[in-house]
């Protein structure tokens, strides 16, 4: 296979962790096969590919894999997505194919080199990146190469710039014009037909917020802090919790000022805790008070026996929607802040979003998904700006939304 000159810039860099941010049809997942494929003839490795689903691994990588390593193969495993190979030390290699939700599947595993395609669409990667994917390649110094078009400023927009933190990391950037394969006029026609963020963000790799995106305020610039201010000003530290276990379960701990702003102090996102694991933590921070998911009884039970004192979240119809506007006026206000360690609620503030409007049905609720941390806070957030409301402002903002609430019953009378 004979790469193109963007392609031959990236192979030839030596780094051991390599961040590619392209635009579509560019070559990255042709790059990462032949990648792989070098490194497994030249001597006994093991690889992993890593894509969003295993049925995209399969329908991506696994035919252009076997192309590829078509002489050297010993034994493919269809069902596994996995091959052997024979390289030219007379001895095998291992390449196996896998999809980030069973990412669990590689826990305990060493690896040579590992490629992980369309990083931006990954779930909870820096969760999973440093308690599943990094240990596998601490025994054996692996590398790795991360390949992705831009999704927002998400977590692959925080990998793309650690390169100025880490030596070991080196970003690439290219646009889809830089495969030269590709009818340039084929490019130019899409750019017409599609808006500019769209194409900005699929075409040229540029890093654009999500459109749809819920909370638009949000700013990194602006939101994110290192130390906190005023810290003898504090007049509470309180917190939500949002409950999981398959899905992240989320803790999220508040300052609140004498000046009446919120500082996001901390995050605590983890799979696979039961409910008594959740309160164990949450009991040993001492919050003031706590406003946990009010459909977890189990957790909230678990919370009330270790003495946390749990206070009550009012979940209703439109409470998804009041919570969202909560978090919002508080961005509009200047009034709310978040540390730049909680990477996982910065992650979901710049990837939670309602669906195309085009799909949309009814009333706009966001995507379930993205949303654990932002659960949490928004749990805590919305109850103590409520019970914090001037009685007067509350009573109109009560007004306001019944008003609200009749206008929508007439129209869907209509």
């Amino acid at each position: 296979m004979i790469l193109h000159q963007a392609q031959n810039e990236i192979a030839k860099d030596t780094h051991r962790f390599r961040v590619l941010n392209c635009g579509r049809r560019m070559g990255k997942t042709t790059l990462a096969i032949e990648e792989m494929k070098g490194m497994a003839l030249c001597k006994s490795t093991k690889i992993a590919y890593i894509a969003t689903t295993y049925a995209q691994a399969r329908d991506i990588a696994w035919e252009m894999l076997k192309k590829e390593m078509a002489g050297a193969i010993i034994q493919a495993n269809e069902s596994r997505l996995e091959v052997r190979t024979r390289n030219q030390l007379g001895t095998e290699s291992l390449i196996v194919l896998r999809g980030w939700e069973n990412i669990e599947t590689l826990r305990g595993l060493g690896f040579d080199f590992i490629v992980i395609d369309e990083v931006a669409s990954m779930r909870n990667f820096w969760l999973n990146w440093q308690e599943v994917i990094r240990p596998t390649l601490t025994d054996t110094k692996g590398e790795g190469l991360f390949i992705s078009t831009p999704k927002g400023f998400n977590h692959f927009y925080d990998l793309y710039n650690l390169e100025a933190k880490d030596s070991d990391f080196k970003s690439f950037h290219y646009t889809t014009y830089d495969n030269p394969y590709l009818p340039v006029d084929e490019i130019e026609k899409a750019k017409k037909e599609l808006t500019e963020d769209r194409f900005a963000q699929e075409y040229m790799a540029d890093f654009r917020k999500t459109e749809g995106l819920v909370y638009k305020e949000f700013n990194r610039k602006e939101h994110l802090y290192k130390e906190e201010p005023n810290k003898n000003e504090i007049v509470k530290t309180f917190g939500g919790v949002d409950f999981g276990f398959v899905h992240p379960a989320a803790a999220i701990e508040i300052k609140k000022h004498l000046n009446g702003k919120y500082f996001i102090n901390s995050e605590w996102y983890k799979v696979k805790q039961t409910d008594a694991q959740i309160a164990d933590y949450v009991s040993a921070l001492k919050w003031n008070e706590c406003y946990p998911d009010p459909e977890s009884a189990g957790g909230i039970e678990e919370l009330k026996r270790r003495g946390v004192n749990v206070r009550e979240v009012i979940k209703g119809k439109d409470s998804v929607r009041n919570g969202i506007n909560a978090v919002r006026e508080l961005f509009k206000q200047g009034r709310l802040y978040i540390h730049e360690s909680c990477l996982n609620l910065i992650w979901e503030f710049e990837t939670y979003s309602y669906e195309d409007p085009k799909n949309r049905r009814g009333d706009e609720i966001p995507i379930k998904e993205n949303d654990h941390a932002l659960d949490a806070l928004r749990y805590a957030l919305m109850m103590d700006t409520a019970i914090n409301l001037p009685f007067d402002l509350q009573r109109r903002q009560e007004q306001q939304f019944n008003r609200t609430q009749f206008r929508q019953s007439l129209n869907e009378t209509k």
